[in-house]
């Protein structure tokens, strides 16, 4: 079974290594790291750099795709190459996947045309020109095609292939084999919405941070904690005016 996951120059490192974790355990599966253009290839902190062997035009059926998020989505989606060989790979896949922004590309290359999908947060409304409905979930299953969440749910579609494609032992395995089991400190908070937590100006940028380039991943940072401050500000200011109330003011 051929596994192909798409890089391209500024993509997010989880975005790919995490689901590559799990799924190059899979009993007769074969990973591979494809790109437009083989060479070295930099993620979108600008800290790791991976090199690509194997051009897409080397392995046209893949079993699998994987496409993962990133800055630098937005240059994918405006490739013809890279959205060519997609729309022609699902024609055969088994599966054809996205992690993070990676929804938009396959989105570009007309594959989510009347389906659930979801994607990082940050672009929930990005997914609607491309004729898909957002669905704020970990991952989203519509026929053969997958999407997951920002980032870390990139793990968990690629556990729940793993269950797909080789049943529950096999999945439970691979989870102990990497001690996933997330127990964050907090729990996450709740996505913002447009018009709460960050000012008109945050989300005007995050609408055409295309134009923003490697910015992007910045930015969703600054919101997120521009979001975190804002909300643990009110929960503070809620509960002064109950202490209040308790002792009779």
């Amino acid at each position: 079974m051929d596994i192909a996951i798409v890089l391209y120059p500024r993509f997010t490192a989880l975005d790919a290594i995490g689901p590559l974790e799990v799924l190059s355990s899979l009993p007769g599966a074969q990973v591979r790291l494809v790109a437009a253009e083989p060479g070295p290839i930099t993620n979108d902190t600008g800290l790791l750099t991976v090199q690509v062997e194997t051009p897409l035009t080397a392995l046209p059926k893949p079993d699998i795709v994987l496409v993962p998020g990133g800055p630098g989505c937005f240059a994918v989606m405006q490739h013809t190459l890279t959205l060519a060989w997609l729309h022609t790979a699902h024609k055969t896949s088994r599966f054809t996947t996205s992690v993070c922004t990676g929804s938009l590309i396959l989105g570009a290359a007309g594959l989510l045309q009347g389906a659930p999908a979801t994607t990082h947060w940050g672009s929930a409304t990005d997914l609607a020109p491309f004729g898909a409905s957002y669905c704020h979930e970990r991952f989203v299953r519509h026929e053969r095609i997958i999407t997951s969440a920002g980032v870390s749910a990139g793990i968990d579609m690629a556990l729940w292939l793993i269950h797909e494609l080789s049943g529950a032992p096999t999945m439970a395995a691979i989870q102990l084999a990497i001690e996933y089991d997330p127990q964050p400190p907090a729990p996450m908070v709740a996505p913002p919405t447009r018009h709460e937590d960050v000012s008109a100006e945050h989300w005007q940028v995050m609408a055409h941070r295309r134009a923003v380039g490697s910015a992007g991943s910045r930015l969703v940072w600054k919101i997120s904690v521009l979001v975190v401050r804002a909300r643990r500000s009110r929960e503070r200011t809620t509960s002064s005016m109950h202490s209040l109330r308790d002792i009779g003011y």
